[in-house]
Order: C-alpha cells, then structure tokens, then sequence
C-alpha cells in the first residue's frame, strides 16, 4: 500500500506539472504564431497611425523600457537595503516579526490598489501629476516588498558558519555582511528581476497614474504621461472601436510584451548561472 500511495502521488505531481507546461506552451505558440505574422521593423519601430489602426508600436517599447529603468533604481536598492537591516542587524522581536508579517502580506495586495495609493502619494500629494515618474514610483512600491522578501530569504540562505568564521577571524560586522552578500547575490539578483519582470506586464497602477493609449511623439522628461505595452495591448484587445481590424496588432503587442517579460527572466537565469559557478 504505501509504494501504491507513493506512485500515486508521484503520478499526480507529474500529470499536474505536465498539464500546467502544456498549457503555457500552447499559450505562448499560440501567441508567437499570431504576433509573428505582424512583427517587423516598422511595426518595432514607428509610431501609431490612423487611430492605431495601422503603424507600430515604437512609443509603448520606448514607456515599458522606461518605465522598468524608473522601476528598478526605485526598488532594487531600498528593497536589498531593506533586507540587509531585517536579516543581519535588527534584533529578533514582536516589531521585527510585524515588519516581516507586514511585508509578506503587501506583497500579496492586488495592484490595482497600489494603482489608487500611487494617484494619492504622488500624483496629488507630491503633485508629480500624471506621469512616467508618477507610474515608474507606483510600481517600485508595487515591487519593493516582493525584492525585500525575496533578498532576506537569499541572506538567510548563506550558511551561519560563514558569519561564525569571518567575525573569529577579526572581521567587522559589514566586512562579514559583504561576505554573506557574495553568496547571496544570486538569489538577490534573481528574485530582484523576476520582480521586475511582473511589474513590467502590469496595467491597474500605471493606468491610473500616467499612462495613455496614443501620443504623438515620446515622452520629453519624466513628468510627462506615456505609452506602455500594458494598456496599449488591453486597450487594442477590448476598447478599440474596431476590435477585428486591430487583433493583429493586439497579437504583435502580446508577442513584445512575452518577449520582453521572457528576456528578463532569462537575464536572471543566466546571472544566477553564472554567480553559483563563481561562488560554489
């Protein structure tokens, strides 16, 4: 009975793992087949024409790159820094164990409500307006407690014989955390750009602070409003006026979208690759 319950088990956990592959593989081929049909030069690289009937999508590349850069200064370091004070210097406690609590359950929180705390905080309050600064801020918010969960697990990784050895040999307190953050810069690095990567296909926070479905020229500073792949493609898929004659442009949106998402979870996969082989 019990090699009769453990192949049981072991057959579900596979039927369940190649169910979910094959589903996404037949998502992503099926969106590749569709998109590549439309994908060009011209369609990367020119802008909108003829009520986004017809032209490219170069302004929605150009608002998703920039704002993923807005995203990354923002919440990558605080987010690391974060995590370096909760895991090696904040002493254990009811306020530390709360700070955690509460940072687990922000990373749970639906975006759209970071959406309407970001028009609070720094559309109106910090009068950013609507801007790519305004939607790049709402998102690291969105992001930052995803990077701080994910870089204290990282730390806590590193083995406590590591920290044990470096202070008996003399080392200081920070000299030891750069020790540990050696170790842990894969999984830092890795959590931080997966993190990124689900901020960038993200439409309810930018779609109230900034974003807009067509401009007539980029972006000039940070303080304007701007395109992303986002909204253009929900935009395209369920608001456009004529919704046949532009599913192909919504398809070549998805396919960029995929891509993009899927480049920067390859970044980390190589990144991680490579630091383990470095550090062991």
């Amino acid at each position: 009975m019990k090699k009769i319950k453990e192949w049981f088990g072991f057959f579900l956990l596979k039927a369940s793992a190649i169910l979910i592959l094959g589903i996404v593989v037949l998502l992503l081929l099926f969106i590749g087949i569709q998109g590549a049909k439309v994908i060009n030069l011209e369609f990367l690289f020119s802008f909108p024409k003829e009520g986004m009937t017809s032209g490219g999508i170069f302004p929605a590349v150009f608002g998703t790159v920039a704002l993923t850069l807005i995203t990354t200064f923002f919440s990558i370091p605080f987010g690391i820094g974060a995590a370096i004070y909760l895991s090696e210097y904040a002493k254990e406690g009811r306020l530390v164990s709360f700070i955690r609590a509460s940072i687990r359950n922000l990373a749970g929180v639906p975006s759209i409500v970071y959406g309407l705390f970001g028009v609070a905080l720094f559309v109106q309050s910090l009068n950013l307006g609507a801007s790519i600064l305004a939607s790049g801020l709402t998102l690291g918010l969105l992001t930052l407690p995803w990077v701080i969960a994910v870089s204290e697990e990282a730390i806590k990784s590193v083995p406590k014989s590591f920290r044990e050895g470096a202070l008996a040999l003399g080392a200081t307190k920070w000299q030891t955390t750069r020790l540990v953050l050696r170790y842990a810069t894969p999984g830092i690095l890795t959590g931080a750009i997966l993190g990124l990567s689900r901020a960038a296909g993200e439409t309810a926070p930018i779609l109230f602070t900034g974003v807009c479905f067509w401009l007539p020229k980029l972006p000039g500073s940070i303080f304007d409003q701007f395109m992303a792949l986002p909204y253009h493609l929900y935009i395209l898929s369920t608001q456009h006026y004529d919704l046949e004659k532009v599913r192909p442009i919504a398809f070549g949106t998805a396919f960029v979208l995929v891509s993009f998402v899927f480049g920067l979870n390859l970044i980390a996969l190589i990144i991680r690759t490579r630091l383990r082989k470095d550090y062991g």
